[in-house]
């Protein structure tokens, strides 16, 4: 059962320059620091949160963000 079917969050985070489009798009799981960069509370996507997840980061003009397999 180890993440079996899970999604994760990796971050680039040099690569974020702060616009929040994926913190706009997916607030549950993208959050912004005091300086507007992303970080996420738990790098694992919460159950019925994938789509939003993959949204956010595709949304990404940097694409700092990226949603993979757990």
């Amino acid at each position: 059962m180890s993440g079996e079917g899970k999604l994760k969050v990796v971050i680039n985070k040099p690569a974020c320059c702060g616009y929040g489009v994926c913190a706009d798009i997916c607030p549950d799981v993208y959050k912004l620091d005091e300086n507007g960069i992303v970080y996420v509370d738990d790098e694992i996507v919460p159950d019925g949160m994938e789509d939003l997840a993959r949204e956010g980061a595709d949304a990404c003009p940097q694409a700092a963000i990226k949603v993979v397999p757990a």
